[in-house]
């Protein structure tokens, strides 16, 4: 049961949100519902806690506030957000919700219930929660990327379901030290590689930046805290500095009649951090650290644009601007539907700072981002943009061929892709994703004329149907009646409405190419008297390098295999290869009976290997004996001990372990969160690590030679590689050396900092 200091909490929490909601509702009966749903949840989740030991009924109180605060959403989200846990966790049904407080209400808490029961089961089942279920790795991949696929059908039904599941999100990154650390594994990393990107492209920054400062916090802690400082130390230092370069512009705003506000914005550390590995740089090379953002009331009879445009205007009176730093996206929105103009100016202490300019209707939508944007709608013309979006995944997801690995990668690449603008030979302008094509362009177009196309005219040349389209590049695609769409054409079409739409023109192809080939294979086993079993497929997928029988057959009926040497390819001893045979890809499938067999194989050596329990810490621990360790680094980020990780249990069980911001490492974890292993650091001593240290500085005479006998007789640490370039008297290059652990890495860059010359000592990936 509660104490009385659970329940004044409660109360206390509620009569913010009361207040809250009150600008929200647009009249009494509306406000009551809000009360009445919060007493209905308090009531179903009674005496119920959180793993931290707070009461339940905070965290649906705490997502209605963010609901309502931070994106501006209204009274029907505010009530599904106090009642969005309670078909799940409690004996109520959404035809209950429906009876309570109508059918919208309960359509969206059942979108909610769909999504938070999905990934709770596809979470249990990978953890061994349901005896009966065992998950081979191709099955848990599909189930976890079928319940994103299932979070963004949502978007089908009302898009308000992603707007409070990201508050929910959000709430729990905010409270996740309650959580163990495999649980705060898989979240950090669904955060990271789809909620992040999704909060970004529904315009919601202030979401997007908080859930980014937290997934660094956990992740890099030592980074975040030492950001934190040093943005601490550098706010203070140069806030009057940042005054001064204000007030001539507030001035010069007053005098001409504008109505504003302008405010002070940091660098968020995420931020910082992300350009410091990027660019490989300190701290104190960082130069952008602030901005100030001028947020102005729209004079009448101009227009919001041009004001825009007369502000940047008379403040670059009195600062130099920087031409090739201006961003417009006031005439050109991006496609979230943020719209503001970004300058950088030289300040008269010698340091550039860059001003952004919004009228109050572009702040409210770069703060608020989707919810604003519709409240909004009939102001701009450019508002479809964003609409455009969401119509572009509505059509993934109804498209039944495409798998949920498939559509998660797709919708992934389209959350990250930026945009570019090209021509028609009219002049009509059209936005692309950035890497499209001009067969890209040619769909975009019509589908008629993508199917037809053979050639294209950029900027008058002829140029292929791949090439890759630049902005403000004037296309015209040349077509022929005779012209069908090609297999290879997939291969270099980025557009999700190309690749739909010239998979739909090949299917038919396919499928007499597979019954052609299914014919020639039988009747080739037939003449070797070999019966056509599983042995015998295996051998064949394994010796050409294919997936599946339909691969296989279709690639023999289009001539791609050559049966003469059948015989030949069935004697051959190749059992020591290594293929995947993967549930769901682009064009095939497996059979039903091809997938039992595979998954029988797979429990058999299950059964073989040993065994690790994934609900404990494994150590990571090294063999002096025979030098051999317990585990294995993954090479795409090259860990090594005081790394923060985490691993992974590969297909023959042993853990694999990776940066836990490696990129890979967050995919993996969005698609086998149930492979996800507590991996932990022990005392390495005897065994060293590859690591890369990047150096930049001033050239001079046998500076290399000093740094690599620096590194070998003083420090004795053995060098593997040394690459380094100088170009009109800069050095920039890498060493990559064996360390035991981050401490001495460390100690080797401060050591290298203090060789006359030595401007930086980064830490940096191996890229090879």
């Amino acid at each position: 049961m509660f104490t009385k200091e659970d329940n004044d909490l409660i109360y206390k929490e509620f009569e913010s949100l009361r207040l809250a909601s009150l600008k929200r509702c647009a009249n009494k009966e509306e406000y009551e519902g809000v009360v009445r749903a919060f007493e209905f949840a308090n009531e179903a989740h009674k005496g119920v806690r959180r793993r931290s030991g707070e009461p339940y009924i905070l965290h649906p109180i705490a997502v209605a506030k963010i609901v309502v605060q931070e994106i501006g959403l209204g009274y029907k989200s505010i009530v599904t957000a106090l009642l969005h846990d309670i078909v799940e966790d409690t004996e109520y049904t959404v035809e209950d919700i429906s009876r309570l407080f109508g059918e919208k209400v309960a359509s969206l808490v059942d979108g909610l219930t769909k999504i938070k029961s999905a990934m709770d089961t596809n979470h249990n089942k990978a953890q061994g929660g349901d005896k009966n279920a065992k998950l081979s790795e191709n099955q848990e991949k599909s189930l976890q990327a079928e319940n994103f696929k299932r979070i963004l059908l949502t978007l089908n039904d009302d898009v308000r379901v992603i707007l409070i599941k990201l508050a929910d999100r959000l709430h729990n990154l905010r409270t996740i030290d309650s959580m163990p650390e495999r649980k705060k594994d898989k979240i950090l990393s669904e955060t990271m590689y789809i909620f992040i990107p999704l909060a970004h492209r529904l315009g919601l920054y202030s979401i997007k930046s908080e859930m980014e400062n937290i997934w660094l916090r956990f992740r890099q802690p030592d980074d975040y805290a030492y950001i934190q400082k040093k943005l601490a130390i550098y706010t203070q230092e140069k806030s009057c500095d940042i005054d001064r370069f204000i007030e001539p512009i507030e001035k010069i705003l007053k005098k001409e009649g504008y109505k504003f506000t302008i405010s002070k914005r940091t660098k968020t550390p995420y931020s910082i951090w992300r350009k410091m590995q990027n660019k490989g740089i300190q701290f104190d090379q960082i130069y952008d650290l602030f901005a100030i953002r001028i947020i102005f009331e729209p004079k009448e009879g101009i227009t919001e644009r041009q004001q825009c445009y007369d502000i940047f205007s008379l403040i670059s009176a009195d600062y130099i601007s920087k031409p090739d730093r201006l961003r417009d996206w006031v005439g050109r929105p991006k496609s979230n539907g943020y719209e503001a103009l970004h300058c950088t100016l030289m300040s008269t202490l010698g340091n550039w700072m860059e001003v952004q300019i919004r009228s109050r209707r572009m702040d409210e939508i770069a703060e608020r981002g989707l919810a604003a944007h519709w409240s909004y709608k009939g102001v701009q013309k450019n508002e479809s943009e964003l609409d455009n979006w969401l119509n572009m995944v509505r059509e993934v997801l109804e498209n039944p061929d495409v798998s949920a690995l498939e559509f998660l990668d797709k919708f992934h690449a389209s959350l990250l892709s930026s945009e570019i603008y090209v021509f028609t030979p009219t002049g009509e302008s059209k936005k692309l994703q950035k890497g499209a094509t001009a067969l890209d362009f040619a769909y975009y177009i019509h589908s008629k004329i993508g199917e037809r196309a053979i050639a294209a005219k950029v900027n008058l040349k002829l140029v292929p149907l791949s090439h890759v389209l630049q902005n403000g590049d004037q296309v015209e695609i040349i077509t022929a009646e005779t012209q069908k769409p090609k297999r290879e054409w997939l291969d270099f079409v980025t557009t999700t409405k190309a690749k739909r739409l010239i998979y739909d023109s090949l299917k038919a192809d396919i499928k007499n190419a597979i019954k052609e080939g299914q014919h020639a294979l039988d009747q080739a086993l037939a003449k070797l008297g070999v019966t056509p079993q599983n042995r015998v497929f295996k051998k064949l997928l394994l010796e050409y390098n294919l997936n599946n029988k339909d691969e296989l057959y279709n690639k023999i009926g289009t001539g791609l295999i050559d049966l003469s040497e059948l015989e030949k390819v069935l004697k051959k001893n190749n059992e020591n290869k290594f293929v995947k045979f993967w549930n769901l890809q682009f064009f095939f499938g497996n059979s039903d009976k091809e997938k039992d067999d595979q998954e029988g194989d797979d429990t058999q050596n299950e059964a073989k290997r040993p065994k690790v329990d994934k609900k404990k810490d494994y150590l990571l621990e090294e063999n002096p004996l025979d030098k051999t360790l317990s585990y294995k680094a993954a090479e795409c980020c090259n860990p090594i001990p005081g790394d923060p990780i985490i691993g992974f249990l590969d297909d023959n069980n042993e853990v694999v372990i990776h940066k836990k911001v490696c990129p890979h490492a967050i995919s993996l974890a969005s698609r086998q969160g149930g492979k996800i292993v507590n991996a932990k650091w022990t005392k390495h001593t005897i065994l060293s690590f590859l690591a890369r240290i990047g150096l930049k500085g001033i050239d001079r005479i046998g500076i290399v030679n000093e740094i690599t006998k620096y590194i070998t007789l003083v420090l004795s640490v053995n060098i593997r590689k040394i690459h380094f370039e100088t170009h009109d008297g800069i050095f920039e290059g890498y060493i990559d050396l064996y360390v035991h652990n981050t401490e001495d890495l460390e100690m080797i860059m401060k050591r290298m900092l203090k060789i006359k010359g030595v401007e930086s000592a980064t830490r940096t990936d191996i890229k090879e």
